[in-house]
């Protein structure tokens, strides 16, 4: 049965070491691609894989990404979509002494980071009145 690269829930729970490990190993290979050798796809869009899940069979990885230097982060990821086939043969020829298969690879957007700007703007907003002085609870 083929597994649905939609079915995020599968990646969910408990990843075995095999899956952690082989997860590094695609993180940091697809890291030096974006970086180093596909300029010509993306131009100076500056591209950096935050997270890799693994499916238990290893056919299927989820890729997050975060964009710099970009205003418009969806088509930077359409990009990467579009481009996906040649991301996948680059970490291919990379990788093919280590992995028996390569997984398909899922790209999604890593919004963490502007969450997080969110939340201390919000947090360096708040007005907190200053405890009174001499008050004992």
């Amino acid at each position: 049965k083929r597994f649905s690269p939609f079915a995020f829930p599968y990646f969910r729970g408990m990843e075995s070491k095999r899956q952690q490990k082989f997860a590094r190993l695609i993180q940091k290979e697809l890291g030096e691609i974006f970086q180093r050798d596909s300029k010509s796809l993306f131009g100076t869009v500056w591209i950096t894989v935050t997270r890799v899940h693994v499916s238990p069979d290893l056919s299927v990885a989820k890729v997050m990404l975060s964009f710099l230097m970009t205003d418009d982060k969806a088509k930077s990821l359409q990009d990467v979509k579009d481009n996906g086939k040649a991301v996948r043969q680059a970490l291919a020829n990379r990788i093919r002494h280590q992995a028996r298969i390569i997984p398909e690879l899922v790209f999604l957007l890593d919004d963490t980071a502007e969450y997080a700007a969110k939340m201390d703007a919000l947090i360096s907003d708040l007005n907190i009145p200053p405890a009174a002085t001499g008050e004992e609870e």
